[in-house]
């Protein structure tokens, strides 16, 4: 078959600068590694670019994956590209859906973004009553626990419409709560007036981590796109991911797990929270194994939470 018979490989991707980012970047490692196969872009508009309420109204994180699952399944796409913590948790993933790459990870830090033009202030010497947007659970339970004294508000858009908003005065919002990663993807990182410490300030699971995903039974698919993967990154997503789903969490939970790889070692560490939406005390647990065995380490992880009392905490509707 000739260079030009080669069928092109379809991949859909959300179309908001961010996303649209980090598919040139995979498309530019896609291209050199196959020269000679076309790759042909598809912008899919998902539920969550177009709803400006809640999340939970449509269905939580799965109103920014549903459309493209859609597309992925009947074949209008062979694969698409999203970034790891905008997932649904793997027991709420359409069936018939697997992961092929996972990309290096990024930093996956939460930040602090004041307007433009505001004095630099860190997040605990904001002024009582201050309004900060963030449209995630866990981080307006983290703010309720380390910062009672400030107002978790919800925000909704693209990042970059956020931080449009926030600068105009229209986001309702007087600060708000970002990830480094994404900041970094719009060449915007220079508006981070406060990295926040991971070891306190928990980061998503699946944080700075980009997937491409497929239809799990397109093994020539799987065949092309799994050379391009990062095996440490995956490691710590198959860890992190673990914890999700033996929580059974939903939209609403507010959770995070973290982990870690010893490459010289060969081992794998979660950290993992579920945290109280009203400030309460957060319910703590950890697990370390082989880095091979990332998936197991999570579940222990995860189960190691229901197990110390995590589940008083884990309700509320989708």
């Amino acid at each position: 078959m000739s260079a030009t018979a080669l069928p092109p490989l379809r991949l859909g991707t959300r179309p908001s600068p961010m996303a649209m980012e980090q598919t040139t970047r995979f498309a530019a490692a896609f291209r050199a590694r196959y020269p000679e196969i076309p790759l042909d872009i598809r912008k899919i508009a998902s539920a969550g670019d177009r709803h400006e309420g809640p999340l939970a109204e449509i269905g939580g994180k799965g109103a920014f994956t549903r459309t493209a699952d859609e597309h992925l399944l009947d074949g209008r796409v062979r694969a698409t590209i999203a970034c790891a913590k905008d997932l649904p948790g793997p027991h709420d993933r359409s069936p018939g859906i697997a992961i092929s790459a996972v990309l290096p990870r990024e930093d996956p830090r939460d930040v602090l973004v004041l307007p433009a033009g505001s004095r630099p202030a860190l997040l605990a010497e904001l002024p009582p009553g201050t309004r900060v947007g963030t449209s995630a659970p866990r981080r307006a339970a983290l703010l309720r626990a380390l910062h009672p004294g400030l107002v978790a508000v919800p925000i909704r858009g693209n990042a970059d419409s956020r931080l449009a908003a926030l600068d105009r005065g229209t986001l309702g919002a007087d600060v708000m709560i970002a990830a480094l990663a994404g900041l970094r993807r719009l060449g915007l990182g220079h508006r981070a007036c406060e990295v926040l410490d991971p070891a306190v300030w928990l980061p998503a699971a699946g944080a700075g981590i980009v997937v491409i995903e497929r239809r799990a039974d397109d093994l020539a698919t799987e065949g092309l796109l799994s050379p391009l993967g990062h095996a440490p990154s995956r490691s710590l997503l198959d860890a992190e991911r673990a914890v999700l789903a033996a929580l059974h969490g939903n939209c609403l939970t507010a959770a995070s797990a973290h982990a870690a790889l010893d490459e010289v070692a060969g081992v794998v560490t979660v950290h993992a929270v579920v945290l109280d939406p009203a400030g309460g005390a957060p319910v703590r647990a950890s697990a370390s194994g082989a880095a091979e065995e990332a998936g197991v380490v999570g579940r222990e992880a995860g189960l190691r939470l229901l197990a110390a009392g995590a589940g008083r905490l884990l309700g509320g509707p989708a």
